[in-house]
């Protein structure tokens, strides 16, 4: 028997046995394990038309209110959607038409809409048609008495003038003592919080709208005018630098003087700067607009002294006012530009929005075109 076992033909046999065994318990007590940790468990995808969801939920989510005044336009481009998703799929046609005259509700039908168009967004010839609706529409609804700027159109801009109009005094008492125009710190101003039309619309909508206020800046860039940290204490050294082609002049030295006895303190910048607490300011915005118009007037300075004045260009000032002093190179012909960013689905510059409000007359009552734009 002893020679039996230790023969080949015992032991190899035996090790297989042995070995698979062995590495089938190891196999047990790694599902025992992987189902007691949960690894086995579904981690999903993420589907590849997640951000469209998105989209179509913010579009349309509860804050989507049809008045009377814009009832029978949703009811035209409705029915006209539905007569183009007619002719590729009846069927869809039919359900979405029942649907919207059982429930009542445009909302309900836009969604449905939205939920067909994704699924034809690879048929070009559906997607033509439909851009050619929704173009024809907003081009009806301009020249029923629309503005011609077109990102003047949307509702966010009227809750901005409301807030801007809230600011005149600061405006007007920051623009009397740089000596630069009201309506030019404005253009910087609209270029600065237009575009959170967009990036931040839910916000927007949410906490500005109702409070008719400007939406303060707090991380990188400061107030409502945006201004960096860094930038705010080059305003201040080039006030005091008459060797600086930015100097305006020893009328304009102390203006950023600070006032140690004054307590700029709040709740979101306890921990900042003093240069930048004076910026971020609930209510009294007199610094981030004195910031800008002094920061337009030494830009304007420089300009002026190398032989290219801009005093009337606040498209270019404005775009250097977004860039900052290191891309002011005056010379013969300057381009408008800056920051770019989507106001819906059209893209701008920082330095084209601003030459938008500055040559539209709105707000002309608070801040009107005056015959010096920057003091001498």
């Amino acid at each position: 028997m002893k020679r039996l076992i230790q023969s080949k033909w015992f032991k190899i046999p035996y090790n297989i046995a042995l070995y698979s065994f062995a590495g089938y318990g190891v196999v047990l007590v790694g599902i025992y394990f992987a189902l007691k940790l949960r690894l086995t468990d579904d981690k999903g995808l993420v589907d590849n038309n997640n951000r469209y969801f998105q989209e179509m939920h913010d579009k349309y989510n509860q804050n989507f209110k049809v008045d009377s005044a814009s009832l029978v336009k949703y009811r035209n481009e409705i029915l006209q959607r539905i007569n183009l998703v007619n002719e590729y799929y009846p069927k869809n046609a039919r359900t979405i038409l029942d649907a919207w005259a059982q429930s009542k509700s445009e909302k309900i039908a836009f969604q449905m809409l939205a939920a067909v168009d994704l699924k034809l967004k690879d048929n070009k010839s559906y997607q033509r048609r439909l851009r050619e609706i929704l173009s024809k529409n907003n081009n009806q609804n301009m020249a029923k008495g629309g503005n011609a700027f077109e990102w003047m159109n949307f509702i966010e801009w009227s809750y901005f003038k409301e807030a801007v109009a809230k600011d005149k005094k600061y405006i007007d008492s920051a623009a009397a003592a740089c000596g630069v125009e009201p309506r030019m710190i404005v253009a910087c101003l609209v270029g600065e919080q237009v575009r959170l039309f967009n990036s931040r619309r839910e916000r927007f909508k949410d906490l500005v709208a109702p409070l008719k206020t400007l939406a303060l800046e707090t991380n990188m860039s400061f107030g409502v005018t945006g201004i960096k940290e860094q930038t705010a204490r080059n305003i201040e050294n080039y006030l005091q630098d008459p060797s600086s082609p930015f100097y305006c002049g020893a009328k304009y030295e102390h203006l950023l003087d600070y006032d140690s006895t004054r307590n700029y303190n709040n709740a979101h910048n306890d921990t900042l700067s003093l240069r930048v607490k004076r910026l971020v300011q609930y209510k009294d915005h007199y610094y981030s607009y004195l910031y800008a118009g002094i920061f337009i007037r030494q830009i304007a300075t420089q300009w002026q002294k190398a032989g290219y004045p801009i005093d009337d260009r606040p498209e270019i000032l404005a775009s250097i006012f977004n860039l900052g002093y290191n891309k002011s190179k005056p010379k013969k012909y300057p381009s408008v530009g800056g920051s770019n960013f989507m106001i819906r689905d059209k893209e701008y510059t920082f330095g084209g929005v601003a030459y938008d409000f500055y040559y539209s007359g709105e707000l002309l009552e608070e801040f009107p075109y005056l015959s010096e734009k920057i003091s001498k």
